[in-house]
């Protein structure tokens, strides 16, 4: 059991490491604030939970059996993430400073950085198709398939926590150099251009 576990937060870091939409968005969040970027944590690992649970109960078979089911998410995903990459492109064009210690109030709600991570994962059709293919591998054999899968799912999102928690505490130690507005700027725009061109190539893929 103990080896088991092992190797699930061995796969768990792996796909921690591999960079995504999350990942830019936690990074883009953290620019803001440790607490914008520590609640799009929580956000997005709402989400991880959520479809581990769906995966859980076998509900993840449906999406990737169902083409329209897939394409419809796949869509809505797209528009989240150009949703996002715009408004970070747009926030730069018209020189919004809301990240700056002197400018609290027109930071982001906790709601509303919460509430970006949960959606960007929601939204993503990937994700609850891989959650449906990775938390069965590490059922033990002879193990109750629900009740596993449902702690799997809570120790994947829990060491995700953990995990990403990291990039919101090294975000925050580089406060000094990256608050300097060219490099602000330059990295909020790498961002808004990352976002912009992930929903765009989730809106042609096949």
């Amino acid at each position: 059991m103990l080896s088991t576990l092992l190797a699930f937060l061995g796969a768990c870091t792996l796909i921690a490491a591999s960079p995504g939409p999350s990942t830019v968005l936690i990074i883009r969040q953290s620019l803001r604030s440790r607490r914008a970027g520590f609640l799009t944590v929580l956000g997005n690992e709402t989400g991880v939970f959520v479809w581990g649970l769906v995966a859980a109960f076998g509900l993840t078979a449906l999406l990737a059996a169902s083409e329209v089911a897939y394409d419809v998410m796949r869509i809505v995903g797209a528009v989240v993430l150009i949703g996002f990459g715009v408004q970070t492109l747009r926030a730069v064009r018209r020189g919004d400073h809301s990240w700056q210690d002197d400018a609290e109030p027109r930071i982001r709600s906790g709601w509303a950085s919460y509430r970006s991570g949960l959606l960007l994962n929601l939204a993503n059709p990937k994700a609850a198709v891989f959650a449906m293919s990775f938390l069965p591998q590490f059922v033990p054999e002879g193990a109750p398939e629900l009740p596993t899968m449902v702690a799997l799912a809570a120790i994947w999102a829990v060491y995700e926590v953990g995990y990403y928690a990291l990039y919101v505490w090294f975000v925050h130690r580089l406060r000094g150099i990256l608050s300097r507005a060219g490099v602000r700027k330059r990295l909020e725009q790498v961002s808004g251009g990352v976002l912009l061109l992930l929903g765009v190539r989730m809106a042609v893929e096949g």
